[in-house]
């Protein structure tokens, strides 16, 4: 069962929370988009199919939808909440450049992504769809295909041949330094701010190229097939889930049954960033959920999530996001960001 509750309209743009309680391990029947729409989720994952891709959709990956798409949802997981923002042809053209198809769907979110879209439904609340709501939507699409140029797009397997197209490189080195096997231990590398790579309405022409549709792959709870999707997918929902685990490289590629050389080549091959990196930026996540939750103690709030201190948590919230921890609270709690 899915419902919408309306945040904001605007000219030629709408934005809504959607929850979906569905449970149901089986895609749902085809149905058609009718907008442009760009979809990050609050809570909860999902997988959908759309042009024979299948996709694990989940607080770390966001998507886009074209008109006329034909998509299928799964909901293994149980139920979602997800912010939709839904542009119209002529919007999406001013803000995308032109009507290049995208690569890809996909879009990895990163802790800058993540603050664009809390700052969009910070400016939602705040009654001002003209100016702070607008200027909020401008930098999250900015920020958004940004990202979608950033992120690499992963091997496909030719349904002609089985083989492996080439992955290309990010652009940009957005990795932390790579995990030892032997320690599982890695440090972030600087991030860029947030609003220095996402100017309003001065979003870039993408044109990358086109990906061939791939088959199905199995449920990331259960990694029967070795593709670098499948165990990248798996070690993903460890992690959300907060898997004991998780808490290192070596015993999440023992729960997935593969080394840990492929865990991290893998996850690094369909993410473009490394596991140590990904992981950090889940505490992140976290932390800005207490933080805007009005959190007094970084000290508690450092402990509680794994860092070994106050000044780790600084540390690895500043790479990420540019911010301190406390100027982020102070940011959140604004009603005008």
């Amino acid at each position: 069962m899915r419902s919408s509750k309306p945040l904001a309209r605007g000219k030629g743009f709408s934005l809504d929370v959607v929850t979906c309680v569905d449970d149901h391990r089986g895609w749902s029947p085809a149905e058609a988009g009718r907008h442009h729409r760009m979809v990050l989720v609050h809570r909860g994952a999902f997988r959908r199919m759309a042009d024979g891709r299948p996709a694990a959709v989940d607080p770390t990956m966001a998507y886009l939808g074209t008109p006329g798409q034909e998509e299928r949802f799964a909901h293994p997981a149980g139920g979602d909440v997800c912010t939709s923002l839904s542009l119209s042809p002529g919007l999406w053209r001013r803000l995308a450049g032109d009507d290049t198809p995208l690569a890809r769907s996909t879009v990895y979110v990163d802790a800058r992504l993540e603050l664009a879209h809390r700052s969009l439904l910070a400016s939602a609340r705040a009654g001002d769809p003209d100016f702070a709501l607008v200027e909020s939507l401008l930098s999250l699409v900015s920020t958004t295909l940004d990202q979608l140029a950033l992120t690499p797009t992963p091997a496909t397997p030719s349904h002609t041949t089985g083989r492996t197209e080439s992955v290309p490189s990010p652009a940009t080195d957005r990795t932390e330094n790579a995990p030892s096997p032997a320690t599982g231990r890695g440090e972030s590398a600087p991030s860029t701010p947030p609003g220095s790579a996402a100017r309003p309405g001065a979003v870039p022409r993408h044109h990358a190229p086109a990906v061939r549709s791939r088959p199905a792959a199995p449920h990331p709870g259960r990694v029967t097939a070795r593709s670098p999707r499948a165990v990248a997918d798996a070690a993903r929902e460890a992690i959300a889930a907060d898997h004991p685990a998780a808490g290192g490289l070596l015993p999440l590629a023992e729960l997935l049954s593969v080394s840990p050389y492929q865990l991290s080549r893998a996850f690094t091959r369909e993410l473009g960033v490394s596991l140590t990196h990904y992981r950090n930026r889940v505490r992140v996540s976290r932390a800005l959920d207490r933080l805007e939750s009005g959190e007094p103690s970084l000290a508690a709030l450092a402990a509680d999530l794994g860092f070994a201190d106050q000044a780790h948590l600084t540390r690895t919230v500043r790479r990420h996001l540019g911010h301190t921890p406390t100027a982020l609270r102070r940011l959140l709690a604004s009603p005008v960001l």
